[in-house]
């Protein structure tokens, strides 16, 4: 199983996506975590501040879950070298992506493979909690 993002400031939403990209694999699959460089968030335009956590952090706050197996760092704008690389039987991304927009999902298919596309926690997101975050230091 693959799934990628940011994965800035680690919250509830994406923990239920990876373990939920987890299970898709039973007790025999591995899940691998694709995460944007710090120089590919900078490029998809996430915000000048943006990311607020290093890739290296990032990295290890990811490894260090349970349903993670591996995690890859990638510099590029999209995973879709990666995916192709690994070529993983199982592709998962937040529903907030359309079938279309999910990088790497006619190639998974191509070869066999499913995307899943897994449902959100309601009010948590990087986007979500930044705001909150900078809605207290204004007070």
């Amino acid at each position: 199983m693959f799934t990628n993002g940011v994965f800035d400031l680690l919250h509830a939403g994406h923990v239920h996506l990876l373990e939920a990209a987890r299970a898709e694999g039973g007790a025999d699959g591995a899940l691998v975590v694709g995460i944007n460089s710090d120089a590919s968030v900078r490029r998809l335009g996430k915000g000048a501040d943006r990311p607020v956590v290093a890739e290296g952090e990032r990295a290890r706050l990811l490894a260090a879950l349970a349903a993670v197996d591996c995690v890859v760092l990638f510099d590029e704008d999209t995973p879709l070298a990666l995916i192709e690389r690994l070529r993983p039987d199982v592709l998962v991304k937040g529903a907030d992506y359309t079938r279309a927009a999910i990088v790497g999902a006619d190639q998974v298919e191509g070869w066999g493979g499913r995307v899943v596309r897994v449902p959100l926690v309601e009010g948590q997101s990087t986007t979500d909690l930044l705001a909150r975050v900078r809605r207290g230091a204004d007070s």
